[in-house]
């Protein structure tokens, strides 16, 4: 049995960081997110892979290569110009006879994937609060009867998870697929065909974490943190202060006066402190620099940026090769306390959370005392200049002063 995974999406509700990055390559913590696909498929005992790509594929290509680092074998399909998630298994048509198929950028656990495995022609569905943002799935005595595309008035929470177990006859369905309204060839058009002549198992996941937005990062992120294993491979200085769970990657140094509360993680090469605060559910990249009088809460930091002087960071993701100038605040909580709202992609949403600091792209630099307001959006390359105070959504390349 092969796994095929979806990769080849952008991304785009998680601008800014997939301007420079797949969105299943974004990290959670310190891992892609599709890894955990990887690493949980593993355990439910499948070795061989199948990878579509396309949007920065090398991306995906260079980190995973054949896959032998994970004792797994890994094959790519590039998807070419998107045309839909129908589109994207149809490319693998060749390559597979019975096939577990994965969405790249939704966390399903080993228990759920193992019994998606043993029943052939089966989907995993999943209960959630705001059913309006999935496919709606309709069912009768554990049997699939038809998936609904995003409803404005659903009749049930229950909705289609993104894993699915199939035999060769979903090919003959995908030949038969129209493009949808969004000029798409759909997936779930084709298993709705299927389950007119089939019967189409249903099982209701024990655990599942999209990650749509880039703040679901912070919660896949904290989700994450409670199931690796912590070991401290650096140096950690005396006087340093490291609470419950916290990994400290090889060749990391933990300076004197440091307090870290886990859960925590941080990667390799990184100098922490002196006198840093890293509050629970952070994630630090490799390479990273947090220095003094500066306090981490509930983030991601990835690889190669630095938080090196007087710096707040709260409920925040730090793109790739940032650098905090001194006294450069992040707010994370709105004075009314209400939920905060973001600008994407020209759209006013909100995000459903009482505290978000920023989402920033990779190569952004702050200046001295910079400050940047709740549910902050900013691209890549970006300067903002001394004193500066940054709000909304930014776009790439810009100069803030």
């Amino acid at each position: 049995m092969k796994c095929v995974m979806l990769a080849a999406g952008e991304g785009k509700r998680m601008h800014p960081l997939t301007y420079t990055q797949p969105k299943v390559m974004l990290p959670i913590a310190n891992k892609p997110v599709i890894e955990w696909n990887l690493l949980h498929a593993k355990q439910a005992g499948i070795t061989n892979f199948l990878f579509v790509v396309g949007y920065k594929d090398e991306q995906v290509r260079s980190y995973f290569q054949n896959g032998s680092k994970w004792n797994v074998h890994i094959e790519y399909v590039n998807q070419g110009k998107p045309r839909g998630t129908g589109h994207a298994v149809e490319m693998v048509e060749s390559f597979v006879d019975d096939f577990l198929v994965l969405c790249g950028d939704t966390i399903f656990n080993t228990s759920d994937i193992k019994q998606i495995a043993k029943e052939k022609n089966s989907i995993g569905l999943y209960l959630v609060n705001n059913p309006k943002e999935y496919g709606i799935v309709e069912t009768k005595n554990d049997q699939l009867v038809h998936i609904h595309e995003k409803m404005n008035n659903p009749f049930t929470n229950l909705i289609n998870a993104g894993i699915y177990h199939f035999d060769r006859s979903l090919f003959t369905a995908l030949n038969q697929v129209e493009k949808s309204e969004r000029g798409e060839y759909e997936l779930t058009d084709a298993i709705n065909r299927l389950t007119q002549n089939k019967p189409f198992t249903a099982f209701t996941l024990s655990e599942w974490q999209d990650v749509g937005y880039a703040w679901d990062l912070l919660d896949a992120n904290a989700k994450m943190l409670q199931t690796i294993t912590y070991t401290q491979q650096g140096t950690i200085e005396k006087d340093a202060i490291l609470k419950g769970n916290v990994f400290v990657g090889k060749e990391t140094v933990v300076k004197s006066g440091s307090y870290i509360e886990g859960p925590v993680v941080i990667g390799n090469n990184c100098k922490i402190g002196p006198n840093s605060y890293i509050r629970p559910h952070t994630t630090i990249g490799n390479n990273c620099h947090v220095g003094n009088a500066c306090e981490i809460k509930n983030s991601i930091i990835m690889n190669d940026t630095n938080v090196p002087h007087h710096n707040y960071v709260g409920d925040s993701v730090l793109g790739r090769n940032c650098n905090l100038g001194s006294g450069t605040k992040i707010a994370n909580l709105r004075l009314d306390k209400k939920n905060i709202m973001v600008t994407l992609n020209g759209t006013i949403i909100t995000t459903g959370r009482r505290k978000l600091g920023v989402i920033m792209g990779d190569h952004v630099q702050t200046g001295i005392n910079s400050m940047i307001n709740t549910g902050t959006l900013i691209g890549n390359n970006v300067f903002v200049g001394p004193g500066a105070m940054v709000t909304g959504s930014i776009q790439p390349g810009s100069q803030v002063f």
